[in-house]
C-alpha cells in the first residue's frame, strides 16, 4: 500500500467528459451525471484503507449534496487482475453491502482517471454547474477516525457551491492508496 497524494490541478479546470459502464452495464455519460448545481466526483475503490475509511463518510455527503442540487458519482480505476478485490463483480456486492445511492462505475481501460490526473483512492473533485473545477482535495482533516474531525471541508465546499458564495482556494491534497496502474 503505497501512501500517495492527489496532484495540484488549477481550479477553473473543465471537467473531462466521459462515458463509463457500472458493473452492471448500464452506461453513464458525464454530462447526463451533473445535478442542477454540480458534480462530486470520487476515484475510489474496494480495498484501499483510505478508501474503505471514507466511504460511509462519502455516502452521508452525497446524500447531503443531492438534497442541494449536486449529484456524485463514484469511479473504480483499479481494475487490475493483481487486485481481485476491485473487480467489477465486487463492486456490486459493496454496492449492495454500503448501499451506495449513486452510480459506482468502471473505470476499465483507466483512461478516464488519466484524463482527471487522479492519482490515489480516493481522489475527489467537486466542480460547478459549469462544469468547472471548484474543488479537489481531501473530505476531512482526519480520514482514520471520524470521531476527530474537525473541519469538514469537502462539505464546506459542497455548502458554499450550493449556496453560491466562495470556496476557500487553500484545499489540502487527498491521500489514499496510489491507483494500481496497469502501465
Amino acid at each position: 500500500m503505497a501512501l500517495t497524494y492527489s496532484i495540484d490541478i488549477p481550479l477553473g479546470s473543465k471537467m473531462p467528459d466521459f462515458e463509463l459502464k457500472d458493473p452492471f452495464g448500464n452506461l453513464y455519460k458525464s454530462d447526463e451525471l451533473y445535478g442542477e448545481k454540480g458534480l462530486l466526483v470520487v476515484f475510489t475503490c474496494n480495498h484501499c484503507p483510505y478508501a474503505i475509511a471514507v466511504w460511509p463518510r462519502l455516502i452521508r455527503l452525497s446524500q447531503y449534496a443531492k438534497q442541494l442540487g449536486i449529484n456524485t458519482v463514484a469511479i473504480n480505476p483499479n481494475i487490475h487482475p493483481n487486485y481481485p478485490d476491485d473487480a467489477p463483480e465486487k463492486m456490486i456486492e459493496k454496492i449492495k453491502e454500503w448501499g451506495i445511492p449513486f452510480p459506482y462505475l468502471v473505470d476499465e481501460t483507466q483512461e478516464v482517471a488519466k484524463l482527471f490526473k487522479a492519482q490515489c483512492t480516493p481522489d475527489i473533485y467537486l466542480f460547478d454547474k459549469q462544469h468547472k473545477l471548484v474543488y479537489h482535495g481531501r473530505i476531512d482533516d482526519n480520514w482514520q477516525d471520524e470521531t476527530k474531525v474537525t473541519r469538514e471541508e469537502l462539505k464546506e465546499a459542497i455548502t458554499n457551491l450550493a449556496e453560491g458564495k466562495p470556496i476557500d482556494p487553500v484545499q489540502y491534497p487527498s491521500m489514499g492508496c496510489s491507483i494500481k496502474w496497469r502501465d
